[in-house]
């Protein structure tokens, strides 16, 4: 980048030649590892009755509903959960997977 400046190399150049292709790994990454945290903050509050309104369907307003049928139907709050788990999980498994693929200092 110091080369470029020296060279009279326009900023929007620099920018999108020298700085957007570093950065845009980490933030691809850091894309993938904040939207389980969203998913995970959106369904505990509406479990809480904080986010979403019961007409609208989300995973927490789904396991909120269920818990009073846990006894009969556990399978009511079973697969809104494990849907949950497995979303996030996947979204953290794929972070990581990128991570590996665009972390330059690992390549080997």
């Amino acid at each position: 980048m110091q080369a470029a400046v020296v060279n009279g190399a326009p900023d929007r150049v620099i920018m999108f030649r020298h700085i957007l292709p570093n950065l845009l790994s980490p933030l691809v990454i850091q894309a993938t590892v904040g939207i389980p945290v969203a998913i995970l903050g959106a369904a505990i509050l509406s479990f809480l009755g904080l986010g979403v309104q019961p007409p609208t369907p989300d995973w927490g307003v789904m396991l909120s509903e269920a818990q009073p049928h846990v006894a009969e139907a556990p399978w009511f709050a079973v697969f809104p959960g494990l849907a949950i788990a497995l979303t996030t999980l996947s979204f953290n498994l794929f972070g990581d997977g990128l991570r590996d693929v665009l972390d330059p200092r690992t390549a080997s």
